[in-house]
């Protein structure tokens, strides 16, 4: 009864959590923030303040923990300043088609990420990315093509029971990766 009572719980939470991040990506979009419908968001992105600056197109990833900066705040050390007062520095920030955004990943103001592209975790992304390309670190640097990474995870990929795996992904992958001691 307990465990029938915990689940129902956990279901209930993700709904409302379903809900609250339908409604805060709806909210964006009213500010102008342009995203494809079919893009994955896993958690809910920090799209800054202004998310009018940021377009994402068809079949995007973006993980958990993924900010957009699409200013730099910076230029309020010197703005008081008579030459500097009217300085702004703003950038559009534009993720292409069929990209994957890691976990963590910090985007510049003003860049473009190329289409079927891959954006490492936790890497800070400050200047264009090629398309066709996996990045990362801080900043990032090209790392690989996408063609190199398809072969290296293919290569690396185990044995594994497919019908287990789809019937239960946990149990298979406790399979294959549990070593003895």
């Amino acid at each position: 009864m307990a465990v029938a009572k915990q689940a129902e719980g956990r279901c209930v939470k993700t709904m409302i959590y379903r809900v609250i991040k339908w409604w805060r990506l709806r909210r964006h979009i009213r500010n102008g923030l342009q995203i494809a419908n079919d893009c994955r968001l896993v958690g809910m992105p920090d799209f800054g303040t202004e998310p009018y600056l940021i377009s994402i197109g068809e079949h995007v990833t973006i993980s958990t923990r993924v900010t957009f900066i699409n200013h730099d705040g910076g230029t309020w050390v010197f703005r008081d300043r008579p030459r500097f007062r009217e300085v702004i520095k703003y950038g559009r920030i534009v993720i292409h088609d069929n990209c994957f955004i890691g976990l963590g990943v910090t985007i510049m103001p003003g860049v473009s990420i190329g289409p079927n592209s891959v954006v490492a975790a936790q890497s800070v992304v400050t200047s264009d990315v090629p398309p066709n390309t996996v990045v990362g670190g801080i900043p990032v640097r090209i790392l690989m093509t996408v063609d190199e990474y398809a072969d290296k995870a293919l290569a690396q990929t185990p044995d594994y029971d497919r019908v287990a795996y789809r019937s239960n992904k946990a149990t298979e992958l406790l399979r294959i990766f549990t070593r003895p001691w």
